[in-house]
């Protein structure tokens, strides 16, 4: 890729350029990733643009906040597949390539002749990564969308409280998770053709990722023959782990062990449940926790938030407040992990979140912010075409 005008971020992945056909947010936030680690990441769009563009508001200077938040680090270039000579460029840059990123349907890229068999046979090295919703088997028509997914693993009959609705998390988590599993199926396909010189198709679908994902609650099924079912904020095997409330508001309290138990019971005022059968043991405080819960609420309510949140830390039982998000960025920022940086230069500059790894020699880059619809189409055709 050319470097004039274009400036190039150095990392552990420099000198590997990415196709990126994605769009929404697990693949890019994958190929966001492989931006902030040295990679070149061209993101491909058609002439409607990304359709988080568009999802707004909340939104800055004009452009979705879902949009930035998963797209920096990338040139930006408006190919119509439908043009035959967008096609040939797109095709030349998946020539070119050393990944290439898509979440299209199963199959709806065969008619463009950018699916994994037309572009390997061009290709053979390139690492080809596909999302979707449901696999490119049975479920290959079916819709990705993070929310029918999180209804169809399961992991809405385990949100909400035991009595009312199931309800989804907050977050997309589950494609967060595939993008995730999509970046590190990638850079184990990188490290394999890097000793054989041989490229392969990694996949990667939302339904699969919520399964194992789920951890302790699919094996409860699969290794145990159980359903498990909506238990609000407890926790199915471990009592305390929940929410608490003190005298102002909750606060969430964790005694996973015994000895655990003896520090927290302790710091309450309350030394002698550590030592009341009921309680004495980790089986034998979850089956009791209808008996232990009001016990360790009457003690709580005696202090604020705040105020336990210190003499429990210092105690050395973990614990922390419900937040919300403006006071996790907060709480990041006054223990020294830096959550904020600004991406780009002066005015034109956007605030996002930090990646979350911490290399000691090879640290992410932030080079450019999101890029705007089609900014650097000019130089990429004319690169593509020389």
């Amino acid at each position: 890729m050319p470097e004039a005008g274009m400036p190039e971020a150095s990392g552990p992945l420099e000198g590997i350029l990415v196709a990126d056909l994605s769009r929404v947010l697990a693949g890019p936030y994958a190929t966001q990733q492989l931006g902030d680690l040295g990679a070149t990441v061209i993101k491909v769009e058609a002439p409607v643009g990304d359709e988080t563009r568009g999802w707004a508001p909340p939104e800055r200077d004009g452009v979705s906040t879902y949009y930035l938040g998963v797209n920096r680090n990338k040139r930006d270039v408006v190919l119509d597949f439908r043009d035959a000579a967008d096609l040939e460029l797109a095709r030349e840059l998946t020539r070119r390539a050393d990944v290439v990123f898509e979440n299209f349907k199963p199959g709806g890229l065969v008619k463009f002749g950018l699916d994994y068999d037309s572009v390997a046979a061009a290709n053979p090295a390139v690492v080809y990564t596909s999302i979707s919703g449901f696999g490119s088997a049975a479920g290959a028509g079916l819709p990705g969308y993070d929310l029918i997914v999180q209804a169809m693993s399961g992991l809405m009959s385990l949100t909400g409280s035991p009595d009312g609705p199931a309800y989804r998390s907050g977050v997309s988590v589950f494609d967060v998770m595939s993008g995730m599993n999509a970046l590190v199926g990638t850079l184990a396909a990188l490290r394999h053709r890097d000793r054989t010189g041989e490229g392969q198709h990694v996949e990667v679908n939302l339904l699969s990722t919520a399964l194992a994902a789920m951890a302790n609650h699919s094996s409860t099924y699969v290794a145990g023959g159980q359903v498990p079912f909506r238990m609000g904020n407890a926790h199915p095997s471990l009592f305390p782990y929940e929410p608490l409330p003190a005298a102002d508001g909750e606060i969430i309290v964790v005694a996973a062990n015994n000895a655990q138990f003896r520090r927290l019971a302790a710091a309450l005022g309350r030394p002698e449940l550590a030592d009341d059968p009921r309680f004495a043991e980790p089986e034998k405080r979850n089956v009791n926790r209808g008996e232990l819960r009001p016990l360790l609420v009457e003690a709580l309510t005696e202090h604020t938030v705040a105020e336990w949140f210190e003499l429990l830390t210092a105690a050395g039982i973990a614990c922390g407040p419900v937040n919300t998000i403006d006071k996790g960025v907060a709480l990041a920022e006054r223990l020294g992990l830096e959550p904020v940086v600004r991406v780009g230069d002066g005015a034109a500059s956007v605030p996002m979140i930090r990646n979350p790894i911490t290399f000691s020699r090879t640290a992410p880059a932030y080079v450019t912010p999101p890029p705007a619809l089609g900014q650097d189409s000019d130089e990429i055709k004319e690169w593509l075409r020389s």
